[in-house]
């Protein structure tokens, strides 16, 4: 039971308060954030603005981490409405990639050789 309380104990890194949920919360920022990231990446190999595969993925998984610490953690309806509401669209959009085979979009096509 010690070694439990231990992973769940509050400490201090660099001076500021950390805690196991915290983590949970700040992984679920870092990754939602990575999804600018891959839109610009896939923009430039696509030489056009276009929305791929991972950035739903990550739209998705960052928004059920942030959630899960804002309901569970912080118990703050604010960040939770503003992590559920989009949430349902990122859904959408990942089954509608996973029930349709081929990419249907220039950012999730392979880059044609120069």
């Amino acid at each position: 039971m010690d070694g439990l309380r231990f992973l769940l104990a509050e400490t201090q890194v660099f001076g500021i308060s950390m805690h196991p949920w915290k983590i949970v919360g700040l992984s679920g920022s870092v990754v939602f954030g990575l999804r600018f990231i891959i839109q610009w990446i896939a923009s430039e190999r696509a030489r056009k603005s276009v929305i791929p595969f991972g950035f739903w993925e990550c739209s998705a998984l960052g928004s059920m981490l942030m959630l899960s610490y804002f309901a569970i953690y912080q118990r703050d309806s604010v960040g939770v409405i503003s992590t559920a509401m989009p949430l349902p669209i990122y859904l959408r959009n990942l089954y509608f990639r996973y029930t349709h085979r081929e990419p249907k979009h220039a950012g999730n096509a392979p880059r044609p050789a120069e």
